[in-house]
């Protein structure tokens, strides 16, 4: 794991993992920083700024993606394994078998959403009562989701070309369906501009939408690193980082004022 420093662009640290990771979200604003290591079935929690690992938890076959809900448990998606595990520090005290190959996770709230990839769904747990609440058709190739300030999740329909909105207030639903070709991977939100940035891997490009109208529109795109799989975003400053899966670049870029 290499700890960048997100003003200079230099490399602050490297932290020595026992295999591959494919996603990082930060439990907390200030970290740690949750790791899935999928070759070791372990969760890792790395600090911040220094890169200590404080903890590490075994997890189910596979682990994919993590993400804590605001009361603190986090969700780790088994990949391999066809489970999601729910831990409380370092204990695992729940396990949902149902999905066939969990992927992405967001949280909104105590709120949590999983994609399956193989079955093109989106799954919302609620974590304060630790039971599955719904499971929605998800496009035709879902990959990555996140949430925004209104407690909705984003999912990027990857093989859809499409960006699908759901509304989580009362029953989940899919609200709206936005086209998006060039198949739309990475995604992260700036919630002080309220702006979605979305990486489109077979145009080397990034779009950001924003979703201020409601409706997400676009308002920035600018070219890329090659298969720009990955995206973050400092919402303190507004600055965009965009990492290539071909030749291990990160971009940063500085979006113009609104």
């Amino acid at each position: 794991l290499v700890l960048l420093d997100g003003v200079a662009g230099a490399v602050r640290t490297e932290v020595p993992l026992p295999g591959v990771v494919r996603h990082l979200q930060l439990a907390a604003a200030g970290g740690p920083v949750l790791v899935p290591v999928e070759e070791a079935d372990q969760l890792f929690r790395v600090a911040l700024p220094g890169g200590g690992v404080p903890s590490r938890v075994g997890t189910g076959d596979g682990p994919h993606d993590a993400t804590a809900a605001a009361n603190g448990l986090v969700f780790v998606a088994d990949e391999f394994g066809g489970t999601v595990s729910v831990l409380d520090g370092d204990r695992v005290v729940q396990v949902f078998d149902e999905p066939s190959q969990p992927g992405g996770l967001a949280a909104a709230g105590n709120l949590v959403g999983m994609i399956d990839v193989r079955d093109a769904t989106l799954t919302v747990y609620d974590a304060a009562a630790r039971s599955q609440l719904a499971r929605l058709p998800a496009g035709d190739g879902p990959t990555h989701l996140v949430a925004d300030k209104r407690g909705r999740l984003l999912v990027t329909d990857t093989r859809g070309d499409a960006l699908l909105t759901y509304e989580l207030a009362g029953q989940p639903l899919l609200r709206a369906s936005t086209p998006l070709p060039g198949r739309p991977y990475g995604i992260t939100y700036d919630q002080v501009r309220d702006r979605l940035w979305i990486t489109l891997t077979d145009r080397n490009e990034l779009v950001g939408l924003d979703l201020g109208t409601g409706t997400p529109t676009e308002a920035v795109r600018v070219p890329t690193v090659r298969q720009p799989n990955t995206v973050a975003v400092d919402s303190g400053t507004g600055r965009v980082f965009v990492a290539s899966a071909s030749d291990g670049t990160v971009q940063l870029f500085d979006p113009p004022p609104r």
